[in-house]
């Protein structure tokens, strides 16, 4: 996972993330964002999604602890935005379909992961259905409205619309996660990625050439045509299976069970 960021980085990343494991126990901690997405640029900030564990004691307490976190600082020069959701919610999510979840738990690049997170990988894939299309089509949407919004010149946004689409398509068609638009390109036969990804590392407000901002106007329009046709040739179910979802369910009762 280091290996996404530079040696300044990776220290920053280390010493927040040992800071934080003293006040939530980490369930595991993913890198996202561009560094992740595989187009960060200098002034990208470092963006660790977290899920944690509260203690079962917390949960049924007269007044619970709070069960979401997150912030931004910057620490030595470094960004760093951070958020962290209890478990619980966590995974109702993924069963409801949240891609933010699902990226968290099945995701390539983790700079913590718990002895827990092996054990429940298998659960979260049994669960995964066609419900992961409305998160991936609408957050694309939105990315392509804020894309409009630049007037077609903002490399990040083009860029957010192109991962999203490619990481729905290959969840949709595949089952499995892959965030990393330099990964996906080939496998998808989308032109020209590559020189988004020059524009936008160049920085995180980085100009679109007008040539490719005036192409990617129209071809963009593929991207979701391809996600719309990944969803209805998917083998995923329509909904998480019920007998997937008992057995994730009876995986975090023994887990509280053991964590009072």
């Amino acid at each position: 996972m280091m290996q996404a960021l530079t040696p300044h980085q990776s220290q920053v990343a280390t010493d927040f993330l040992t800071a934080q494991a003293l006040e939530r126990r980490h369930l595991v901690v993913a890198l996202s964002g561009a560094h992740a997405y595989g187009f960060p640029s200098p002034d990208s900030d470092l963006d660790l999604k977290a899920v944690h564990i509260e203690p079962t004691r917390e949960l049924l307490a007269l007044e619970p602890r709070s069960r979401h976190r997150e912030f931004i600082t910057v620490i030595d020069g470094v960004e760093v935005d951070y958020s962290s959701n209890e478990l619980q919610f966590v995974l109702r999510g993924v069963v409801a379909g949240n891609g933010n979840f699902v990226e968290r738990l099945l995701g390539h690049l983790r700079p913590v992961e718990s002895e827990e997170l092996a054990s429940l990988q298998p659960l979260v894939t049994a669960v995964l259905s066609r419900r992961v299309y409305r998160h991936y089509q609408g957050f694309a949407r939105q990315q392509h409205r804020e894309w409009e919004a630049t007037q077609y010149t903002s490399a990040k946004r083009l860029l957010y619309v192109v991962r999203t689409t490619l990481t729905g398509t290959h969840l949709l068609r595949t089952g499995l996660i892959e965030a990393d638009v330099t990964k996906l390109v080939d496998v998808y036969s989308v032109p020209d990625v590559m020189a988004l990804v020059d524009a936008k590392t160049k920085g995180e407000k980085a100009p679109l050439p007008a040539d490719l901002a005036l192409a990617w106007r129209e071809r963009v329009k593929t991207l979701f045509t391809t996600l719309d046709a990944a969803k209805e040739a998917s083998a995923l179910p329509a909904e998480a299976p019920p007998k997937a979802v008992h057995e994730l369910d009876e995986w975090l009762l023994t887990l509280r069970q053991r964590l009072w």
